[in-house]
């Protein structure tokens, strides 16, 4: 068994996977799997610079996830740190890369919309290969872009576009609730965002439609009544277009304190979980596509199986499971 540790840090969170990893199944087994509301990615598209709060509340998660790699005994060489939007977009991205460097010992990859979109896909399809049929379009919904994903066994096709849940929040400054004209102008926003995904990626001929990280899986949740967030329930789960059309109008007609009472809602989430299960909407319309399968399974998934991957091809082994 090979013991790796993967963090995505996004524009909304930060997030952790320590993992041991079989080489003869290729499967991972979760040793600590953490999450984080940092928002990163605060005022990024109106400034284009990461603002100094939200580094600092960055840096005080990856020193609690250093110490936890640590514990488990798991090298730098073993970590891979893949920064996505936020970081892409800021001038400032240099102190951004320092202060992860100094804290974890692993300079963070700044990674394009085209590897982001990749490695989402692996995560989200390797369980679901010889279980659900291809072709997969896989939908990352994420705090400053939205990747989608066409492939089978290997990506197809590929497109990350600019509107994540918090970066639509931001731009369209929605009250709470939103607005009649406020949704219309996003609406149209991620319109014009599909049409630029619809250019490289078909977004219709698909036979399964898979959706990745929060706002999914919270809308997921949210259809499927839990009394508490709970992964597992969630994980695979399929919800209806009609389902989270549901879920859709009662997010975006609620005040902060209604979404907020809501049981699985994260507080990081409640200001930006309007804007990204619209998306949800918009996508599912667009592509015809009549259910969800929901993946709590994406992009951190994916690094991790990228690192497992990597030293089993240099015939490393492991020794490292002795340790923590």
């Amino acid at each position: 068994m090979t013991r790796v540790a993967a963090i995505d840090c996004g524009t909304n969170s930060i997030r952790l996977l320590i993992a041991e990893a079989d080489p003869a199944t290729g499967r991972l087994a979760d040793l600590d799997r953490r999450m984080e509301i940092v928002r990163l990615g605060q005022g990024v598209d109106r400034t284009g610079r990461l603002a100094p709060e939200a580094l600092e509340r960055t840096f005080a998660a990856c020193r609690a996830y250093a110490a936890a790699i640590r514990g488990y005994g798991i090298t730098p060489d073993r970590t891979r740190f893949v920064a996505t939007s936020a970081s892409r977009d800021a001038s400032n991205r240099d102190d951004f890369t320092r202060g992860v460097q100094d804290i974890l010992g692993v300079v963070p990859e700044v990674i394009t919309g085209d590897e982001e979109a990749e490695l989402s896909f692996t995560g989200a399809t390797r369980e679901l290969r010889g279980t659900v049929p291809p072709p997969y379009l896989v939908l990352d919904i994420g705090g400053g872009s939205t990747e989608f994903v066409r492939g089978d066994t290997a990506v197809r096709a590929a497109r990350s576009v600019d509107i994540g849940c918090v970066r639509l929040t931001e731009r369209h400054g929605l009250s709470d609730p939103p607005t009649g004209a406020q949704l219309a102008a996003m609406t149209a926003d991620i319109e014009a965002a599909l049409d630029l995904a619809a250019e490289r990626v078909p977004l219709t001929g698909t036979h399964t439609l898979v959706g990745l990280a929060g706002s999914v899986t919270t809308v997921a949740a949210i259809a499927l009544g839990l009394p508490a967030y709970d992964s597992a329930a969630i994980h695979h789960s399929r919800v209806t277009a009609d389902g989270v059309r549901e879920v859709t109008a009662r997010l975006l007609a609620a005040t902060h304190g209604e979404r907020a009472a809501i049981p699985v809602m994260h507080p990081g989430r409640v200001d930006v979980i309007g804007a990204g299960a619209l998306v949800l909407q918009q996508v599912m319309k667009r592509t015809g596509a009549r259910e969800v399968v929901v993946s709590e399974h994406d992009i951190l998934d994916g690094i991790a199986h990228n690192v497992a991957d990597e030293v089993e091809q240099s015939g490393e082994g492991d020794d490292q499971g002795k340790h923590g």
